[in-house]
């Protein structure tokens, strides 16, 4: 992702509804384990590692770019500089990876899993979102660097390659595919805008309504999918 889009959701995320929801979900995700040592993988501007953080892990976050990295940093996070198919850190080390929004960049997104294989404990989890559905590709991928968008098939698949069982997988952003969909179609460039406060208020009610609904085997725009490694 370029520094411009990087300095742009680090601005943005504190109140964007996107990323609140995002920020919502991985707590959900991590609400039933014991804390312990964590990574956020391709953490950017740290968002989720505050989450990790904020709930008792002890959460370092990864990110390859300098301008991420040092936004991190400058929130007083434990952060290290690294490319997210060669973590610099032992086997077996940490009890959770994060990577949100992260394999979708990567060429090799199997060196990025099994990275993430080698460093986990046998009892740890691997809480992986990706972009989903490759129809909906538009020049927003493109304006932040994306390689793909995902298949439900797809993503367990490589998982189940990388030596993981994949416990969950649901879509994410549902109710909105419609509109998102549209607006890919006629849109240039990033969809990270600082949005109008009445907008963003009912986008973010729409997402939160989601919650309740039972939508999560429908098509989304995002995938989030849980696993745990496996010998």
């Amino acid at each position: 992702m370029e520094a411009t889009e990087v300095r742009k959701l680090a601005q943005l995320e504190d109140g964007h509804w996107w990323y609140r929801e995002r920020r919502h979900l991985l707590a959900k995700a991590i609400a039933g384990l014991t804390p312990g040592r964590a990574l956020d993988v391709g953490a950017a501007g740290g968002g989720n590692t505050r989450v990790l953080r904020d709930h008792g892990w002890q959460a370092v976050a990864l990110e390859y770019g300098a301008d991420g990295a040092e936004v991190a940093a400058g929130r007083g996070l434990p952060t290290l500089r690294s490319d997210a198919t060669s973590l610099p850190l032992a086997d077996n080390s940490l009890d959770l990876v994060v990577a949100f929004d992260l394999l979708e960049h990567l060429h090799d997104d199997d060196a990025a899993v099994a990275e993430v294989h080698r460093v986990l404990r046998p009892t740890g989890t691997y809480l992986v979102a990706v972009p989903a559905d490759p129809r909906l590709w538009s020049d927003h991928d493109e304006a932040v660097d994306h390689v793909r968008r995902y298949t439900r098939p797809g993503l367990v698949d490589l998982l189940e390659r990388g030596h993981f069982r994949v416990e969950s997988v649901q879509s994410w952003n549902v109710l909105l595919r419609p509109v998102v969909a549209m607006r890919r179609r006629t849109s240039t460039g990033s969809d990270l805008d600082d949005l109008h406060p009445i907008v963003n208020f009912g986008l973010r009610t729409i997402i939160t309504a989601e919650r309740y609904l039972p939508v999560k085997d429908l098509p989304g725009v995002s995938l989030l999918l849980r696993a745990r490694p496996i010998a």
